[in-house]
């Protein structure tokens, strides 16, 4: 094996994907179980399975990427740290308190929507201090009400503070000198300071944010340290790049340093892989569905590029950190089907992961899951999943569906198997028209491209589900999310708020506060190996109308003639595509952010599709789709043996060592030049 081999390793909720990248193009790639206990031992396994089944020595590996659920699951889970707050003193409930809005209006048990579990009002400690809007100090931090804060918060058990003052983001000098006093108290205390978190207004939001920076913080330090000690154990001398929310991946020092972006970096590595694979099919505009075991991960991708929002939603609490746009829901190959108080069959959240997984694993998994309905529907190949490295035992998918889910509701096994895939199929759906619809964009004119082990299972239901007619499954689906982080670019992003009218501010101003933000990225981009990579920058605001509560991010075309003109002829069409209505009256910029980035792929694979050789069709079963009036026989085709042009009509079966795509009657296949899987209706 040559050197400068590249590893992108995907951590998911049933799987922990590998892909290796050899230096001449090549793609190898492998998927293990996920150690739930600790998930960085599945990473240290694969760096085994590396050496003695590929010939990949840890000295051969020049980068080494890693997308992980870790923020997220502490989150999902309650597992984060136990931390405390210092405020302002009469801002101590913000974080109770929140907007005062309740979006379930009607439940007969009303629960908090404000995340106050982070930190309870004991843990809560204001301080005398005031800044005011424009930056001044009204009020002088009390110093020693800080120590005796942090005092009683360390008492109290906190491994992390989140300082949070009022307008700080004016004026930091109060939560700088905070942060000092804690720190030379308590110097093994994880700290974050809203200034640094999100220098922007709306004190709600901000305080969110902060606090579950410090709520991830310890977590994702001890899981980083782990996975860099273990990798270094093994031999492996590349630093350790983790992906980011918004799809750019850092070093892993600055990553432990802002964990709160780290909330969403699997399934941004899998828009980079999708985009990537739709860019070999010579289609941009699609729409991406990731199923995993545990999760669906939904997002668009709109004329070659993912549409990122300016802040995002974590488990229904708002996180104020530039994210792609995906939608999460708790659907996947390891959902658990029930029956709820009314008799309804419902699917999800709750799933059975890797540990004990699906009935069909055989490991002591008791309850019925989406993937068992999927071997007594045909779809699945109990001989040949993930490759054939675990034997399903579909006896056991039978019984489990039968006692569960058939029995209770008076239908057969196989009814019972089918309504479980339609009713997560109608949950996805859902979960993709909020993604297109809520932008304005119509999921018709989309292609969509499933990825992830479960993904093109479900793709042509979901289509027909959505009057979409085209469907695009890459050569590597199951492992895509692992692909996209060798692809994306190493970035850093930093926003301040700003707070002037379009029409009362000047280039000449914008460009100094940016100019700002270009030296905090720079700093920041000085801590990667870039190796004399180029470094591209580029800049966005959110902007609002003059007495607007939400923002919209578009671009600010600094190179450009009159650029505040196109600043706010892009706004309108941005708000009439969102809101569906724009008015020529004055705008506002609250924010304004900088980008920096460097390298980023295409694509991953150097070399061209070329097929095995083979037989193409490898045998043949029956399957049972929905609206069929009972088992129809599906060709079964070897994905690796389908040349560029071969085309085929469904119903069929194309199984891949890390997928399998489901052709439903009414649909058509053919193999373009790049090897992508095209299926039309």
């Amino acid at each position: 094996m040559a050197e400068a081999a590249q590893i992108g390793v995907d951590i998911g909720g049933t799987f922990t994907d590998v892909v290796c990248r050899t230096s001449d193009g090549t793609l190898k790639f492998v998927k293990l179980p996920t150690t739930r206990r600790d998930e960085s031992q599945a990473v240290l396994q694969s760096i085994q399975l590396m050496a003695k089944d590929w010939g990949v020595a840890p000295s051969d590996i020049a980068r080494f990427t890693h997308g992980t659920t870790v923020a997220t699951n502490a989150v999902l889970e309650r597992k984060g740290a136990r931390i405390g707050i210092i405020t302002t003193e009469g801002f101590r409930d913000v974080l109770e308190i929140g907007r005062q809005m309740r979006h379930r209006m009607y439940d007969m048990v009303l629960e908090a929507e404000t995340p106050s579990f982070l930190a309870p009002g004991a843990r809560r400690k204001e301080v005398p201090e005031r800044v005011a809007a424009d930056g001044s100090v009204l009020v002088p931090l009390d110093e020693d009400a800080v120590r005796r804060a942090a005092d009683a918060l360390v008492g109290d058990g906190v491994e992390a503070i989140a300082i949070c003052f009022l307008f700080s983001f004016r004026n930091p000098e109060h939560e700088k000198r905070a942060r000092e006093i804690v720190q030379a108290a308590h110097p093994d205390l994880e700290i974050a300071v809203s200034h640094e978190v999100d220098p922007a207004f709306r004190e709600y939001e901000r305080t969110v944010v902060t606090a579950f920076d410090a709520y991830v913080k310890p977590v994702i330090d001890r899981y980083l340290a782990r996975l860099e000690q273990g990798l270094d154990g093994s031999g492996v001398k590349a630093p350790l790049q983790v992906m980011q929310s918004r799809g750019g991946l850092m070093v892993s020092e600055v990553a432990r340093q802002r964990p709160v972006r780290l909330f969403l970096s699997g399934p941004a590595a899998g828009v980079i892989g999708a985009r990537m694979a739709g860019a070999s099919a010579g289609i941009d505009d699609l729409i991406t569905v990731d199923i995993g075991g545990t999760s669906c991960d939904i997002a668009l991708i709109s004329k070659g590029k993912a549409l990122i929002r300016s802040d995002g939603v974590i488990d229904g609490y708002p996180v104020r950190v530039a994210m792609v746009d995906v939608n999460s829901i708790g659907a996947g190959g390891g959902s658990i089907a029930w029956i709820d108080r009314g008799g309804g069959l419902r699917v999800g959240p709750h799933s059975a992961g890797s540990e004990p997984g699906p009935a069909c694993y055989g490991r002591g998994g008791a309850e019925p899951t989406v993937t068992d309905a999927s071997v007594v529907l045909g779809y699945v190949n109990p001989d040949y999943f993930a490759g054939g490295s675990l034997r399903l035992e579909p006896e056991l998918a039978h019984r489990v569906i039968a006692d569960k889910v058939a029995k209770p509701l008076g239908m057969t096994i196989e009814q019972a198997a089918l309504g479980i895939h339609r009713v997560l199929n109608a949950q996805m759906a859902e979960g993709i028209r909020l993604v297109s619809i809520r932008q304005g964009l119509d999921p018709r004119r989309f292609a969509l491209l499933p990825l992830g082990g479960g993904g093109a299972v479900h793709a042509t239901a979901l289509a027909r589900d959505l009057a979409i007619s085209r469907v695009v499954v890459p050569r590597t689906p199951g492992v895509l999310s692992a692909a996209g982080l060798l692809a994306a670019p190493v970035e850093h992003e930093v926003s301040a708020a700003f707070g002037r009218a379009v029409d009362d501010t000047s280039v000449a101003e914008i460009r100094r506060a940016l100019d700002a933000l270009d030296r905090d990225c720079a700093r920041l981009m000085a801590k990667e190996r870039l190796n004399g990579e180029a470094v591209t920058v580029h800049y966005l605001a959110d902007v609002c109308y003059a007495g607007q509560s939400y923002t919209l991010e578009v671009p600010l075309r600094l190179d450009q003639k009159e650029p505040l003109r196109l600043l706010y002829d892009d706004f309108l069409v941005n708000h009439d595509r969102v809101y569906g209505h724009a008015t020529r009256v004055p705008a506002r910029i609250v924010n304004l952010r900088s980008v920096h980035q460097a390298g980023g792929l295409d694509r991953v694979d150097g070399a061209g599709y070329v097929p095995s050789g083979g037989k193409p069709q490898k045998g043949a079963r029956k399957v049972l789709v929905a609206g069929a009036a009972g088992f129809a026989q599906a060709a079964v085709y070897d994905r690796a043996a389908l040349p560029p042009g071969f085309t085929f009509q469904g119903p069929a079966i194309v199984e891949q060592t890390d997928t399998t795509t489901l052709v439903e009657p009414d649909w058509s296949g053919t193999v373009d030049a790049a090897g992508n899987l095209i299926l039309t209706r």
